[in-house]
């Protein structure tokens, strides 16, 4: 777990540091008294979102200890220590070791990943469980590292690791929250962040859509005719997109009529993959292909699938719409 930086003020650190040394006296007496056993090592790190690092584990301080053969006195001095040296050595890192810690701790979880996908040999179930645990485990280090870092670029770091987990309200508070300094790279995505969020501002629920051409169709040729209209924003390498279709070939068929109709608007790809996806995912439904960024952008969507319903004038019903949520929308319009 990463930790704050703190100034390096020498009297501060000490009088916390006898705070927890008295805690450690006082736990070592316990101990002794009862005969404990030395704690177990701690998990990896990249094997357990409770994981911590080496240098704050209670394990690698009472390691230190003394043979058994010296007297409590000794052993409780000796631990004492260790717990201040390893404080002053947790609080005097730097922003680059910090960085490279976060860097290594999310490339390691990352191919622990990979190999347990690999080994789960397309077991969809339980390939499920395991991306939905590793993600708990991803959002809940790189949060504490976001909000522990966010005058550096450790901060910046973990935001690229969460934005894609983050709803908007939750973006836009610790966009804002963001006050590291930025260059380059870094400048440009914390600068879209701000751009998109903006965007997502004016076409959230309750707005009226916003209108856009590609190669002569505009958008407006489907909404805002009179008709719910449910349309989802896909590409053909995406697999979550394509794990919709069934949800959404479902709808089209239970509600397709007068009242709803559907689209499918396909960004980011190449207009040729498109058509052979949609052939394959039998979608029968009106398209709008080689959209590439153009609506992404307007509407500020930062992930696909992105499924948005729009009511009969082109407003703005739903946005984000999932699973069993897209016909749960569908038909408590149509059943109004």
């Amino acid at each position: 777990m990463l930790q704050p930086q703190v100034p390096v003020a020498a009297k501060a650190v000490v009088r916390s540091a006898v705070s927890v040394v008295v805690a450690a006296v006082v736990a070592v007496k316990v101990a002794v008294a009862a005969n404990v056993a030395k704690p177990e090592k701690p998990i990896s790190r990249g094997g357990d979102r409770k994981a911590i690092p080496s240098f704050l584990s209670l394990d690698f301080c009472v390691s230190l200890q003394a043979e058994k053969e010296l007297d409590m006195k000794k052993n409780v001095l000796f631990v004492a220590a260790a717990i201040l040296v390893c404080m002053v050595g947790c609080k005097s890192k730097s922003v680059e070791e910090k960085l490279a810690e976060l860097n290594e701790w999310n490339d390691t979880l990352m191919e622990q990943y990979r190999t347990r996908l690999v080994a789960l040999d397309g077991d969809e179930d339980a390939i499920e469980a395991y991306t939905d645990s590793i993600i708990d485990v991803v959002e809940d280090y790189n949060l504490k590292a976001l909000k522990a870092n966010l005058d550096n670029e450790v901060g910046v770091a973990a935001l690229k690791n969460l934005y894609g987990l983050m709803d908007d309200d939750e973006l836009a508070e610790y966009v804002d929250k963001l006050t590291a300094p930025v260059h380059g790279q870094d400048s440009a995505f914390v600068n879209g962040l701000k751009v998109a969020l903006n965007a997502q501002k004016a076409t959230a629920e309750g707005q009226m859509f916003t209108d856009f051409e590609v190669d002569g169709v505009k958008f407006s040729d489907f909404i805002g005719k009179g008709k719910y209209v449910l349309v989802d924003f896909w590409a053909s390498w995406c697999g979550p997109c394509r794990g919709e279709m069934p949800n959404l070939r479902a709808v089209y068929d239970e509600f397709h009529g007068d009242k709803f109709d559907m689209l499918s608007v396909a960004v980011w790809d190449k207009p040729e993959d498109t058509k052979k996806a949609a052939e394959e995912e039998g979608i029968v439904w009106n398209q709008i292909i080689n959209a590439q960024q153009i609506p992404t952008d307007l509407y500020g969507i930062q992930g696909i699938p992105h499924i948005i319903f729009f009511g009969p004038d082109g407003t703005i019903l739903k946005r984000g719409l999932r699973g069993d949520d897209i016909r749960e929308a569908v038909a408590e319009a149509l059943n109004d």
